[in-house]
């Protein structure tokens, strides 16, 4: 008995090791993603080839002939006609990486996937969780490869929407890979007061807004929208610019998601929105008796996280959004998405109360 259930035990452990290893490898892969984008080397390789794309340019004709396509694109044309072969390479070589990560992210899935189910280390439903990560993971490198093909016909940057698209399927495996992880590190299974329920609807509906918000962020980082209206907390001098509703008029409700000023002026709403329903869940939190320590402790994070994001953003937004604040900013929406995800698990279990003895 004791065998069988410490068997269990490092089976669940190895399994949650290797899904938190995923989950440390999206992030990296996304965060390598933005530097990508804001360096403007998300095109600089113009093919995809699954497996021989692995292998870099390894002499002067291998570049030469890279560079070559690279001079077809509407990017060289459009913008970066005046580069040379060492202007490219420096743009080449963080898509490489970008790619080679996702590459990297496969091997990593599959393998250990294939060691844990032919030995029997995943339970019944952790073999359907792992094949839906495993679809989502391929995914993920389709979508890639359908947002950068976009930048390849006759306009110089990726579609925004490919991009959000991109994003948020990267942040959505990330989400249910360590919520997967999550479930196998906590075993309790107390059951949830009714007030704990009705609390936990109100964290998944302000998470909602999170999601929304993080999508938007990716219409913003598409569109390029941080380069306009650099002042805060107005926009330049207005609450809601002229620009907005007459992008209105003009475009329908389409300018909700393609008009640069209204997509960062819901950017800049929402996360007004996104700070205040944390604080007022924290202060619906504050009666003793609703959460035990790991539930308040999750839902600190949570709040520090918020407080943290938000501060970059503004930030970002102040010094029309350099490399570094763009990137924190966008690590900043991996914590916080991250914090919640760990605050709703944690509300999945009633609090752990003390059994006191005589």
């Amino acid at each position: 008995m004791n065998t069988a259930t410490n068997t269990s035990i490092g089976s669940r452990a190895n399994v949650m090791l290797w899904l938190l290893s995923g989950c440390f490898l999206i992030f990296m892969m996304v965060i390598v993603g933005g530097i990508t984008r804001l360096t403007g080397s998300g095109l600089s390789i113009t093919e995809w080839k699954v497996v021989t794309g692995t292998i870099p340019p390894l002499n002067q004709n291998d570049w030469l002939k890279e560079f070559h396509n690279y001079m077809n694109s509407p990017q060289f044309v459009q913008i970066n006609s005046h580069f040379g072969l060492n202007d490219f390479k420096e743009i080449y070589w963080w898509e490489y990486i970008h790619r080679l990560l996702g590459r990297l992210i496969g091997v990593v899935f599959l393998v250990p996937f294939a060691w844990f189910w032919f030995t029997r280390q995943l339970t019944g439903d952790m073999k359907w969780k792992s094949l839906l990560l495993f679809a989502m993971g391929g995914l993920q490198g389709f979508i890639g490869w359908y947002m950068v093909k976009s930048g390849l016909v006759d306009r110089p940057s990726v579609s925004h929407l490919r991009l959000a698209l991109h994003l948020s399927t990267a942040f959505a495996t990330f989400g249910l890979t360590f919520w997967f992880a999550m479930g196998l590190l906590d075993a309790r299974k107390l059951e949830p007061t009714q007030s704990l329920k009705n609390y936990r609807r109100w964290v998944a509906l302000v998470f909602a807004v999170v999601i929304v918000q993080i999508i938007y962020g990716a219409f913003v980082a598409g569109l390029k929208a941080g380069l306009i209206y650099n002042t805060w907390p107005d926009m330049q001098g207005d609450f809601m610019p002229g620009a907005v509703r007459y992008g209105i008029r003009a475009q329908g409700i389409s300018s909700l998601i393609n008009n640069m000023t209204t997509v960062q002026f819901i950017h800049r709403t929402t996360a007004w929105l996104v700070v205040a329903s944390v604080a007022l869940l924290w202060w619906r939190s504050l009666p003793p008796s609703m959460l035990d320590s790991r539930q308040r402790l999750a839902l600190h994070i949570v709040m520090g996280a918020v407080v943290v994001q938000f501060l970059l953003g503004v930030y970002t937004l102040l010094f029309a959004v350099p490399l570094v604040l763009g990137v924190l900013h966008q690590a900043g929406a991996f914590a916080l998405l991250s914090a919640f995800i760990y605050l709703l698990h944690t509300l999945k279990r009633g609090p752990a109360v003390q059994v006191k003895t005589e």
